[in-house]
């Protein structure tokens, strides 16, 4: 794991610590997130702490938080927002839905059908949505956090482009049994989280413009590019990796620089930050997938790209 040398990083942390047990990938990804101004997608069991996680992640960096339950008959009106007809006065308005937020767990994803899930696209890509033609701004900073159902009952497959709309993904696992008897001690907590923010959506923004400015070599930038190329070209994957790949490795890499407090990227950062970024976007064909492992594909590529010096 990376030495976290930034207060405010290490304030939420700690926060995440007194009420998360275990996690800690999914905190760093959160924080990666964070920095980033991206988007994470989690996939697991069910009933392991992510929503718990996720909700007391954005009361530490002080933003509005809003649950969406996804479930079959959702509208992406009950996402965005629809026009209200004031009675009153005789005006329409637009009632905002819970995508105006600063963080927004979306639990189940693939629960809702293609229609619905599309309501997310801009929102993720581009901060903002439209409604009845008028363009709204999201909060900043804004990030969505969603879980996708390990099985199939009930679900819809999530469409590739929306798949590369999340910067990061993880496989969150059950807890160890050790890490299990601990949460017992803290569920009363966790059930209703009493949790002060540490930081402001304002200072995390302003933490966003510092990791711009981390240095990136040239060699570093061909490391990033070679390492997606060399995934893209694997004839076992259904779909190749998209620039935003690229994109999202290149940010990462500069956020963990930043928290190890340094002002330049090193090949480590980029390796760190691999895994996370391209394991969602591995969608392996179906005579592929019986035999091959999405997490052997990313080890295979880490040992087989040169590491720059």
């Amino acid at each position: 794991m990376i030495e976290v040398k930034n207060d405010y990083i290490k304030r939420i942390l700690e926060g995440l610590d007194s009420l998360i047990i275990g996690q800690e990938e999914l905190k760093t990804v959160l924080i990666l997130s964070l920095l980033t101004e991206g988007n994470v997608l989690i996939e697991g069991s069910v009933g392991v702490g992510k929503t718990v996680t996720a909700k007391v992640f954005s009361m530490l960096i002080g933003g509005e938080f809003k649950r969406i339950q996804m479930t079959s008959d959702l509208l992406p009106a009950d996402i965005l927002g629809t026009p209200f007809y004031n009675i009153k006065d005789g005006s329409w308005s637009i009632k905002k839905g819970p995508i105006f937020a600063n963080v927004v767990f979306i639990d189940e994803l693939n629960r809702a059908p293609a229609r619905t899930q599309s309501a997310l696209l801009q929102a993720m890509q581009e901060k903002e949505v439209t409604i009845e033609n008028t363009i709204f701004k999201l909060p900043s900073p804004f990030m969505v956090i969603a879980t996708q159902v390990p099985y199939a009952e009930g679900t819809y497959t999530l469409p590739y482009v929306e798949i590369d709309r999340f910067s990061y993904g993880i496989e969150v696992d059950l807890p160890s049994k050790e890490d299990e008897i601990r949460i017992l001690d803290v569920s009363y907590l966790t059930d209703n989280p009493d949790v002060k923010p540490v930081i402001t959506p304002e200072k995390a923004l302003e933490l966003t413009k510092v990791i711009k400015g981390i240095k990136v070599s040239d060699e570093v930038k061909d490391y990033i590019v070679t390492l997606v190329r060399s995934l893209r070209e694997d004839k076992d994957l259904m779909y190749k990796l998209s620039v935003r790949a690229s994109i999202s490795l290149y940010r990462g890499s500069k956020a963990i620089a930043f928290l190890e407090g340094r002002n330049f990227v090193i090949p480590d950062d980029v390796k760190f930050v691999f895994p996370y970024v391209v394991y969602h976007r591995i969608v392996l064909k179906p005579e592929s997938a019986i035999e091959k492992d999405k997490k052997e594909k990313i080890k295979a590529v880490l040992e087989s790209v040169k590491v720059p010096k």
